[in-house]
């Protein structure tokens, strides 16, 4: 289940793709954005790898490890997924690089060790592809990505509020 299925420099001319689709991705990725977040998405989905539903609703039952790099404000306003904790993207590596003892300080989770099984989940799979990525240059070796993410989450069940 866990492995390396991936493909795509990590979604680097997604950015653009969206930037160009009319603002941010949180725009572009927005119920009813109309035809240029339909068209982004259709760009950049992350759907053709990863992991589904089940398959992650399974995984949370063994208490894998799951991070969701979305940025911290998107938590606060949206929520997330349960039993997950938030890391940035633009905070992953240096966390995945951290002490043990700081990383348990930051995160109040346990750090992972590069065989753990670990699943990255943002809004709607590009960032977690990104996620993943930097995981396996760094040697993580059990690492999968929630293709579906939160936008995927919420048609199955509620998010968590803070």
């Amino acid at each position: 289940m866990f492995g390396g299925g991936l493909t795509g420099a990590g979604g680097r001319g997604c950015w653009r793709a969206l930037r160009a689709a009319g603002g941010g991705w949180w725009r572009a990725a927005a119920p009813g954005a109309g035809a240029a977040g339909a068209a982004s998405r259709g760009l950049c989905g992350g759907g053709a790898s990863g992991i589904s539903y089940p398959e992650l609703k399974d995984l949370k039952k063994a208490n894998v490890l799951h991070i969701d790099v979305r940025e911290r404000w998107e938590i606060d306003r949206f929520g997330k997924i349960p039993a997950s904790i938030n890391i940035p993207l633009g905070e992953l590596v240096e966390a995945l690089q951290m002490d043990p003892a700081e990383f348990k300080e930051q995160y109040n989770q346990k750090m992972p060790a590069k065989t753990d099984p670990v699943v990255f989940s943002c809004l709607a799979g590009t960032r977690s592809k990104q996620a993943l990525n930097f995981a396996m240059s760094l040697g993580f070796s059990r690492v999968q990505q929630y293709a579906g993410g939160f936008e995927d989450w919420v048609k199955h069940e509620p998010p968590e509020k803070k």
